[in-house]
């Protein structure tokens, strides 16, 4: 697809104030939009890439039988976060008109019976890694999001039936961050920068301090000392996050206003500063070359988890911070370009990029 027409798609895309940080008033048929393509892809599945421990003969088998509520969308990971874009729209958009739909598809989903045999297969034999931590810290942002929409009795069903799975991704996060020596800095699946974001919404949301004091502890053990962040290495060819930024970003989470300020001098201190001159603008969108290859594709997600980030990084900064209006400013070019590409033409983007544009115009990561 030529840039020029996933530009002129961006009118559509948008939702609104794309300058500012945080969630706006849902525009429904944006929301609609966006449910449709996780609508379009949680039950279809294939084609489906299995990050499969073979230990028989009979773990030969078709994705709907191995895991049967989180089966399509290419791969597991998708399919929760699949899942989550519908719970968390579905709860945001008033006016959607794509809501009972997506109703319908999270109660044939999220059932007693699949959810036992999604733990089943999680406790089988070698994997012991199996989605660690992307997709289960997607797992986990899935109940947390079911855990704040009160008041409704098909989500407290939902939750109800996602418990134990919920619990025993918990208790694998929790035995595995102690025995973790370094962070993984990387701008793929397995960083844990961005996992730990999702973590922590869940264990505040699920009230476990226990998860959420182990995370505030490790994210000081891996990040709290870091300086001189290579920002200008950044990014790799198929990265759709960014290992600075999300870093940034992690640790805006767990310090004060003036105690991330002064982390941040040190840690990014080529952010523009308001009243200085700059020789040329400061972190552009990437641009992707080929939306059909998936690897190629992941910078548009970059640019819509960089965009979530800068916004999260200004708004952990205090009021009148000299970084800010670079921040928002670069902030909204990568909205916008990030956005521009949410379009599900091409199956490669289209079963995921929604989920991160979701988590980016309602304000996901802003408390």
């Amino acid at each position: 697809m030529q840039r020029g027409i996933r530009g002129g798609l961006l009118a559509g895309v948008i939702i609104a104030g794309a300058g500012t940080a945080g969630a706006q008033p849902l525009d429904p048929a944006t929301a609609d939009r966006f449910m449709q393509l996780a609508l379009d892809c949680i039950h279809r599945e294939y084609p489906n890439k299995i990050a499969h421990v073979l230990t028989g003969d009979d773990d030969v088998r078709p994705p709907r039988e191995l895991t049967p509520a989180f089966y399509g969308c290419y791969d597991w990971h998708s399919a929760v976060h699949g899942h989550w874009l519908l719970v968390r729209l579905a709860r945001l958009a008033d006016g959607a008109t794509l809501a009972p739909a997506a109703r319908d598809a999270l109660a044939q989903n999220l059932t007693r019976d699949n959810i036992t045999a999604e733990l089943r297969y999680l406790r089988g034999s070698g994997r012991t890694s199996f989605e660690r931590p992307y997709g289960l810290a997607w797992l986990l942002q899935l109940a947390a999001e079911l855990r704040e929409w009160r008041g409704d009795a098909q989500a407290a069903g939902w939750l109800a039936a996602l418990e134990p799975l919920e619990r025993e991704t918990a208790q694998r996060i929790k035995d595995w961050l102690p025995k973790l020596t370094h962070p993984i800095r990387v701008g793929e699946h397995s960083q844990t920068a961005f996992a730990f974001g999702l973590m922590l919404d869940w264990a505040r949301a699920a009230d476990d301090l226990e998860m959420e004091q182990l995370l505030r502890s490790r994210t000081e053990d891996y990040y709290g000392n870091d300086r001189d962040c290579p920002l200008a290495y950044e990014p790799s060819g198929q990265d759709f996050l960014s290992s600075c930024l999300a870093e940034a970003d992690l640790i805006r989470r767990v310090r004060g206003p003036d105690e991330f300020a002064a982390w941040l001098d040190g840690f990014l201190p080529g952010i523009p500063r308001a009243g200085k001159t700059h020789s040329k603008p400061w972190l552009e969108p990437a641009v992707v070359t080929d939306p059909t290859d998936g690897k190629l594709a992941h910078l548009d997600g970059l640019n819509l988890s960089r965009a979530w980030m800068l916004e999260g990084i200004a708004a952990g900064l205090p009021a009148g911070d000299p970084r800010l209006p670079a921040l928002r400013a670069t902030a909204r070019r990568h909205r916008e370009a990030g956005l521009a590409a949410v379009t599900g033409e091409h199956y490669a983007g289209g079963h995921w990029l929604a989920s991160f544009a979701t988590y980016l115009v309602t304000g996901r990561g802003l408390r």
